[in-house]
């Protein structure tokens, strides 16, 4: 499967802000065709086929191109299609790689704003000072450094959507810039004093408890209720098992055209050991399996390596928060990388995350290394 490639945005209105929008313009992603980060969206989305739709049914077709429309997430895209045609803010929960950009797309592309962009912003991924700069860009001399003015991302999402991810690692500082677009639709650049007023709709995505961040007072409770009008829950994959036979047998297919190998059959028992799995990586993990899978398999018979059982790291929890299960994960995905965090067996790359990502959601959680295991 050939992904799509993120293009430039081709409708601003100022010639100008061409010239100045930087990096900013990596995040755009046009209406179509559209890849997000690979893992997930070949998950989730059959890209390929929306040609073979009929054009007066664009707006179903993307959900018929969602790979596991079983048990829960046929109620999540009856949510979906019910928030698509308001302007109303979305907030997306989840754990790590259960495919939360994806219903963000779909949000998107069902809307009335699919014609315009859609702009992605992940907010884990850069400190409070540069984020401010690349959500509402600056003047040029705002700032050391600032030799050029920016466009930030609300500007090029304007009459369009942003996709906030990670939105519960947003710095606290700049969560009240952040409210003051909810709800006034207006910001100042850094470094500006003019005001410019946008019409953006806000998904913003989180694998954090921000009810609980907000009563710790670690995350704003006035910006957490602005952003939880409407809340849709992504469910991970152990509680999706019914989806994982489907899963299996598209991603083999993908992988297997693009090694240009032909697998024509599953042994019973690899798909049961397959669904019976506990998954803490959720689609991101199963993808990464089976392109291994198909790495190892011949003649025909998908045989891949096998599979690591799963331990719980901790006493079960009842009532367990979304971060006591992320947390039981990461450790279950250090304990089983030997405490290596970095490289392709390591702990990041068993759960889909970035090794500073997963650095940082450690020390959060305060999860250490044994004494004798280093942080590689």
């Amino acid at each position: 499967m050939s992904l799509p490639v993120l293009e430039m945005p081709e409708d601003l209105n100022d010639q100008k802000q061409e010239q100045n929008m930087s990096t900013a313009s990596n995040s755009v992603m046009q209406a179509s065709p559209y890849a997000e980060s690979a893992s997930i969206n070949a998950a989730l989305y059959r890209g390929e086929e929306r040609t073979a739709r009929k054009p007066e049914r664009a707006e179903s077709s993307f959900l018929d191109t969602i790979v596991g429309r079983r048990g829960s997430l046929r109620h999540i895209l009856s949510q979906v299609e019910a928030v698509a045609d308001t302007n109303t803010t979305v907030l997306i929960t989840g754990e790590t790689g259960t495919g939360k950009e994806v219903i963000a797309r779909a949000i998107h592309e069902l809307s009335p704003r699919r014609n315009r962009n859609l702009v992605k912003v992940n907010c884990a991924a850069m400190p409070a000072g540069l984020l401010e700069s690349e959500l509402f860009g600056h003047e040029r001399g705002a700032f050391t450094g600032a030799i050029n003015s920016r466009v930030g991302r609300f500007a090029l999402a304007d009459r369009g959507t942003l996709f906030l991810d990670e939105i519960g690692d947003m710095p606290l500082e700049l969560q009240p810039k952040l409210l003051r677009v909810l709800q006034e639709r207006e910001f100042e650049a850094v470094g500006s004093t003019r005001t410019t007023r946008v019409d953006v709709r806000v998904v913003a995505a989180t694998n954090q408890d921000l009810k609980r961040m907000a009563q710790d007072r670690e995350f704003r409770d006035d910006l957490y209720y602005r952003l939880n009008i409407f809340p849709i829950y992504l469910p991970p994959l152990r509680e999706r098992k019914a989806d994982i036979p489907e899963l299996v047998e598209y991603f083999i297919q993908q992988f297997a055209a693009s090694m240009d190998k032909s697998i024509e059959s599953i042994p019973q028992e690899t798909m049961r050991a397959l669904v019976r799995h506990h998954w803490p990586g959720n689609i991101r993990e199963l993808q990464n399996y089976i392109a291994r899978g198909v790495i190892l398999s011949n003649d025909g018979v998908f045989e891949p390596a096998p599979l690591e059982s799963y331990e719980q790291s901790e006493p079960e929890i009842s009532n367990p928060t979304l971060e006591d299960k992320i947390r039981r994960e990461i450790l279950a995905a250090c304990q089983r990388a030997n405490w290596k965090l970095g490289g392709p067996r390591g702990a990041a790359a068993r759960l889909g995350l970035k090794r500073t990502t997963l650095f940082y959601k450690m020390k959060r959680l305060g999860i250490a290394p044994p004494a004798d295991h280093s942080q590689d």
